[in-house]
């Protein structure tokens, strides 16, 4: 550990939007002294690539709770005007079967917002030091001990600090280093995304929504909506037979897609689809990857992991990026809380209190999207086109209610679990003795 006339070295793994939100959280949130935040990315460039993200209620306040303000501007995002941040049509008839709202939302700029990827890591990147970001970092494997944390790149260099946060993504090197046992599971479906100048179908398709706008059909899907800085993205999720090893091997992140097979896949659906794949310019390949729960996210006492490098959740539900911008809000107010990091008991109980308020929410995602994915749950082949409409219909109108993902309140979840680890009202069974002050904890949430 550092003399304490050092710095504290935070290493994080990972400068996307998950690591990026994180060092704002430990420079704005924590009340840290005297800490030194290093971050290694394994892209050479900092680029505005990337398809479209959605940041729901959660997200948008927690960018304004750290002080990210410039994301939260009608340039940057694109929010609907009439206030419904999604409506589900019929893939055939274009007929509105069913619509998202916002039920306690009353701020317009945390309403649902939809960027350009490269546009919200951009935002963040204006509140990060550029120095303290290193490129080309392609991290091989993570270390720790009781003295401290060390990752170890493919150039043949390694850095060295007192604490690790692993930001990598869902294929986390940091998460496989300390679980080398976890394996993602493909979800059934891959994803056709592009991102384009919005001249390209404003003005241009009869009856193009105005508002974000999901298709559902019978086994595929398709999205579209306009983006901030007069951008528009479409979405074709379609159905992949292939097993996991077949994906893996033959369909990367970020692949360069075949746009004619976008077109071929939705020739047979409304006109207003088959208008935006014909304007669509081009599509890239997404797979789509979920993993089981974690039984923790603290590894010794020193090591932790954020976004979806701790909750492979898939993209279910848009909700990957406020998801992390929630897990770095709370990283921060968990070191507040626990004031300092002088030992690494007091890492460590930060870490867990961390997890405390976080896991359980993320959990509970990862339950419904391993329910979504339960093939032994699946209906028998309709027996008609008649049935089958009707089955769509009725899963359109039955989708699972997500106004505790979206409009999750952080800052509020740390405060109840912190009152229930300090003696507050006590309304589950206690299960054990946390880090945190030697006090107790709810089972549910260790």
């Amino acid at each position: 550990m550092a003399e304490n006339t050092q710095a504290t070295r935070i290493l994080i793994a990972g400068a996307g939007i998950a690591g990026l939100a994180t060092a704002v959280a430990l420079a704005r949130v924590s009340d840290l002294p005297n800490i030194d935040v290093q971050l290694y990315e394994q892209a050479s460039e900092l680029l505005e690539i990337g398809a479209s993200i959605a940041l729901s209620p959660n997200g948008m306040r927690t960018l304004e709770k750290l002080g990210v303000d410039n994301a939260l501007t009608d340039e940057t995002g694109f929010r609907s005007a009439s206030g419904i941040p999604q409506i589900f049509r019929h893939w055939k008839t274009n007929q509105v079967i069913s619509v998202d709202t916002h039920i306690n939302v009353p701020d317009p700029r945390h309403h649902t917002t939809r960027f350009h990827r490269g546009h919200i890591h951009s935002a963040l990147l204006e509140h990060v030091p550029k120095e303290s970001i290193h490129l080309g970092k392609k991290l091989i494997r993570a270390e720790a001990t009781d003295a401290g944390v060390s990752l170890f790149f493919e150039d043949g260099t390694s850095a060295h600090g007192d604490i690790l946060i692993g930001a990598d993504g869902i294929k986390s090197k940091v998460r496989q280093s300390f679980i080398p046992e976890y394996k993602l599971r493909f979800g059934g479906r891959v994803f056709m995304r592009a991102t384009f100048n919005a001249a390209l179908v404003e003005g241009k398709i009869p009856d193009l929504p105005a508002d974000s706008m999901h298709w559902w059909g019978p086994n595929d899907n398709f999205f579209a909506s306009k983006l901030g800085k007069n951008q528009y993205t479409t979405v074709g999720a379609y159905s992949d037979p292939r097993s996991s090893e077949e994906i893996e091997n033959s369909v990367a992140w970020d692949q360069k897609g075949d746009v004619t097979f976008l077109r071929e896949r939705y020739k047979g659906w409304n006109p207003v689809v088959r208008a935006l794949t014909e304007a669509t310019p081009y599509t890239n390949l997404y797979p789509n990857f979920t993993g089981d729960r974690l039984r923790t996210w603290v590894f010794g006492s020193r090591v932790t992991l954020i976004g979806d490098a701790a909750h492979a959740h898939g993209g279910a539900f848009a909700a990957g990026g406020s998801l992390a911008l929630d897990d770095a809000f709370a990283l921060g107010l968990a070191f507040r809380h626990v004031g300092g990091i002088s030992s690494p008991e007091k890492i460590e109980s930060a870490l867990k209190l961390y997890e405390s308020v976080r896991q359980t929410h993320t959990d509970r995602l990862l339950r419904v999207v391993h329910g979504l994915l339960d093939t032994s749950k699946k209906a028998p082949a309709a027996k008609s086109a008649e049935e089958e409409d009707a089955r769509l219909i009725e899963r359109l109108r039955s989708r699972p209610a997500t106004e505790w993902l979206s409009e999750y309140d952080v800052e509020r979840e740390f405060a109840h679990v912190v009152k229930e680890s300090e003696g507050g009202e006590k309304q589950e069974s206690y299960a054990g003795t946390s880090p945190v002050s030697g006090l107790q904890v709810p089972a549910s949430k260790l």
